[in-house]
């Protein structure tokens, strides 16, 4: 039985409704207005111009290069195929390596200030209410709630604790996590004191998941609150951010949102601490880069950001999605949606990463990362549903096409590969009749075309894919408190190669889960609502072979295929077929705490949340411990 809202209402009582209109949006009809905004940095069009023009450029470069090793007597299908997908995923990686450049360069000329949000000014002074929202589905009711009371401590510790109210706004489905939320929620109040402004709310049904949640919110109570937080179930925020958040959206009328660069911290696995140090590491240059040429015209993450309710009222009802299914229905992947409405709707939307204090939790495996991402994969492609809306800002339509492509690109990858294998087998004479070639590579193949070519975009195609983790270890180590915090330059370097070495191992898993996401998703299979594990990423063996032992086979039957015709095409396709075999116990070593755990006494994977942890996430960690001892008494 669920836990109604009248239930609710006893104790303690909700706050009065506030209502807010917040209509539906169409996406066939609307006029993009506000071209210019106060806070749009200057030059936006040369910055603009420099990263695609930079990106184009190098594609054209890089696509002549491929051109002349194919054109030979002339270009056949598969070459065609073969070259229109290495456009298209070179470009994809030299964009991401032009905006990874122009992040780079921002830190290391620590130019990083954007709305004059800078922990070194003086703390400003609130004139107005925000409410901080933090959505949970079938989540842990006592870590949530030890994560709630350690924001709220630290804004306390601002001495503007009374500008905010906190609201729990469930979605939980599930009758024993309903009661525990319940029972931790008084316990909360209970520590907080009878006069704390901290709110639980239950929905009766889940329509629109997380988007309707909060919907659902602005229209009951938004018109209370000049500006609301969004918080995830594994989110903590520092009280100094978030009042500096609502500062400058007090400061700044133009804007609907400000989003900051989560860092993802509490990572106990192998898997978890190699996300969390990339994160760290590599993360900061794309964020910068992006940043800077987004502009005004930034992306939103769904979490860890600050929002103007009455914008988000006009401009942010979702509509549901015509189709078929999966496409059709609720919007999945709301976030970019929202972002792109906002901006429609005349507000300038800002990403500002260089603003500390900003965490949150990542998966702790690789299966629960993938579990994840198939949903997202899902709502990404939705989003093709999306771009043709009228009035969307061209920004916006590239922020979702940059997440519709996303998820073609693990297939574009493998029919890049098997294309790639394909042309020199044809031209080998591969035949039924004939499956032993002899000293058979496709490299000697490529080779014979144009040695010095080949080498050349092999090598740049290379070096665009790997430098923005290059430039992100450069940036770490070129900042004393950041090389420290990752274990100092020696260390820091040795994570950097083992991330690389675990992420190419993971990489054929990876293309092939996507792979069967998205022929899933086209498939009209929905992806479910599940919740996720924070902690423990292991699985009993069974269930490891269940999820990976056809690729295990595929692995093992892909290297007899290749050692048959022969033992140097077995060598070439060793990168993939390794990651195929091993992929029941690569992903064992990485949901594992041990090897996690090993590596962290030596200093590998740190970061500095990690050596040295703001006061939030000690106080988080303590509260949420001292409920585990006091469950392992009671017990």
């Amino acid at each position: 039985m669920n836990v109604t809202d009248t239930t609710l209402q006893a104790a303690p009582a909700l706050p009065p409704d506030a209502p807010m209109a917040m209509p539906v949006q169409s996406l066939r009809e609307g006029k993009l207005r506000g071209r210019r905004f106060p806070t749009t940095p200057g030059g936006m069009f040369w910055r603009r111009l420099a990263v695609i023009g930079a990106a184009v450029l190098l594609t054209l470069a890089a696509a002549y290069q491929i051109w002349w090793l194919l054109r030979g007597e002339g270009t056949d299908v598969l070459e065609g195929t073969l070259l229109v997908l290495f456009v298209l995923l070179f470009a994809w990686i030299v964009q991401a390596f032009v905006g990874a450049l122009a992040g780079f360069v921002l830190i290391v000329s620590k130019r990083r200030a954007r709305l004059g949000l800078s922990a070194k000014k003086p703390r400003p002074v609130l004139a107005s209410r925000t409410a901080l929202l933090m959505p949970t589905y079938n989540e842990d009711p006592e870590r949530l709630m030890a994560g709630l009371q350690a924001i709220h401590e630290s804004l306390a510790a601002t001495g503007q604790l009374d500008c905010f109210d906190f609201f729990v706004l469930s979605d939980t489905r599930d009758p024993d996590i309903q009661r525990g939320e319940r029972a931790a929620f008084d316990a909360l109040r209970a520590r907080l004191g009878g006069d704390a402004r901290v709110f639980y709310r239950l929905r009766d049904e889940n329509h629109e998941r997380k988007a309707g949640n909060i919907s659902d919110w602005v229209r009951r109570w938004g018109g209370a609150y000049p500006q609301f937080l969004i918080l995830d179930a594994d989110s903590l925020m520092t009280g100094d951010t978030i009042v500096r958040l609502a500062g400058a959206m007090e400061g700044h009328d133009d804007v609907a949102l400000i989003q900051t660069l989560p860092v993802i911290v509490n990572g106990n696995t192998l898997f978890a601490r190699m996300q969390q140090f990339a994160g760290r590491v590599y993360g900061p240059v794309i964020a910068y880069g992006v940043a800077w040429w987004h502009g005004a015209e930034s992306n939103y993450w769904g979490h860890n950001a600050m929002i103007r309710t009455h914008a988000f009222a006009e401009c942010a009802g979702l509509p549901e999605l015509r189709g078929v299914k999966p496409f059709a229905g609720t919007v999945l992947s709301h976030d970019f949606v929202e972002a792109a409405l906002l901006r429609r709707g005349g507000w300038a939307l800002h990403m500002v990463p260089s603003l500390g204090g900003s965490y949150e939790e990542g998966p702790p495996s690789l299966t629960d990362m993938l579990v994840r991402d198939r949903r997202w994969c899902q709502g990404n492609l939705q989003h093709g549903a999306v771009l043709p809306a009228k009035g969307l800002h061209w920004v916006s339509r590239w922020h979702m096409l940059i997440g519709v492509g996303h998820y073609f690109t693990a297939p574009m990858w493998a029919m890049l590969m098997l294309v790639g294998l394909a042309i020199p087998l044809h031209h080998a004479g591969l035949s039924w009749g004939n499956i032993e070639l002899s000293g058979f590579s496709p490299t000697t193949y490529w080779r014979e075309q144009d040695p010095d070519r080949f080498v050349w975009v092999f090598v740049f195609t290379m070096g665009m894919l790997l430098a923005p983790k290059l430039m992100g270890f450069i940036a770490t180590i070129s900042d004393r408190d950041m090389r420290r915090g990752c274990g100092g330059a020696w260390r820091a370097f040795v994570g950097m190669l083992l991330e690389t070495l675990l992420a190419a191992l993971m990489a054929p898993i990876t293309m092939y889960v996507q792979s069967r996401g998205v022929a899933e998703v086209l498939a009209g299979k929905d992806s479910g609502w599940e919740s996720q594990r924070r902690d423990d990423g292991s699985l009993p063996f069974s269930s490891l072979l269940r999820s990976y032992g056809g690729l295990t086979f595929l692995g093992v039957l892909a290297a007899v295929m290749a050692w048959s015709i022969s033992p140097a095409l077995a060598a070439w396709m060793s990168p993939v077929i390794l990651g195929l075999v091993l992929s029941i116990p690569i992903v064992m070593l990485t949901s594992a705490r041990a090897p996690g755990q090993w590596l962290r006494r030596r200093r590998i994977f740190c970061t500095p949340e990690e050596l040295s942890p703001p006061e939030v996430l000690v106080r988080a960690s303590e509260l949420r411990a001292a409920h585990a001892d006091a469950t392992d008494v009671a017990g």
